[in-house]
C-alpha cells in the first residue's frame, strides 16, 4: 500500500511539471524544423540554473528518435567560464502543438511551452508548468524596442511577473 501511495505521489507531481499554465495556449501548426537551430535569451523571470549568466542561448536540433536536442549555454563572468547543459524534449501531445516536455536530469521533466511565436520564427515567448518560468527567445542576439514591449505586455496581460524580468546581456 505504501509503494502505490509513493508511486501515485510521483506520478502526480512529474504530470504536475508538464501542465500548462493558466490563460496560456500553446501553438498550434507548430513546424519543429522550422524552430531548429539558435535561439538567445533577449530576457528571462531568475532562475537558480542561470543566476549570473550571460550571452545565454539554446541550440535545438533533432534527435534520430524524433526527440529534440537541446543545448543549453551561458557565460559566467564571475567564475570566466561557459556552463553547458544538454537535454532532450518530446511534444506532449502532437507536434503540431508547441507543447513539449524537457529534461536535462531524467526521469524527471519539465514543460517547455511556446506560446507565442512570429510567423518567420524569429522570436518566441516560452513558459514552464507555472508562471514563475518565463523567457523571450529570438533568432538574434537583439530586437528592437518596440517589438520588446510587445513581448513584455502580451507576458504581462497573460499574468506573469514582468518586474522581475532580468535583460540578458548578449555582448
Amino acid at each position: 500500500m505504501f509503494l502505490k501511495k509513493i508511486t501515485l505521489i510521483s506520478v502526480v507531481l512529474l504530470a504536475g511539471c508538464v501542465g500548462i499554465p493558466e490563460n496560456v495556449k500553446p501553438v498550434v501548426n507548430f513546424k519543429i524544423d522550422n524552430y531548429l537551430g539558435q535561439w538567445y535569451e533577449i530576457a528571462r523571470l531568475d532562475h537558480s540554473f542561470e543566476r549570473g549568466l550571460t550571452n545565454v542561448n539554446a541550440e535545438y536540433s533533432l534527435r534520430n528518435d524524433n526527440s529534440v536536442k537541446v543545448i543549453n549555454r551561458g557565460y559566467s563572468p564571475e567564475n570566466q567560464e561557459w556552463k553547458e547543459v544538454e537535454g532532450k524534449a518530446y511534444f506532449v501531445n502532437s507536434p503540431t502543438i508547441a507543447h513539449l516536455k524537457v529534461s536535462f536530469f531524467e526521469p524527471f521533466y519539465s514543460s517547455y511551452i511556446i506560446f507565442d511565436l512570429d510567423e518567420n520564427y524569429r522570436y518566441s515567448l516560452v513558459s514552464g508548468y507555472d508562471k514563475s518560468y518565463f523567457w523571450i527567445l529570438s533568432k538574434d542576439k537583439k530586437i528592437d524596442d518596440t517589438l520588446k514591449n510587445t513581448l513584455i505586455k502580451k507576458a504581462n496581460d497573460l499574468g506573469f511577473d514582468m518586474s522581475k524580468l532580468i535583460f540578458v546581456n548578449q555582448e
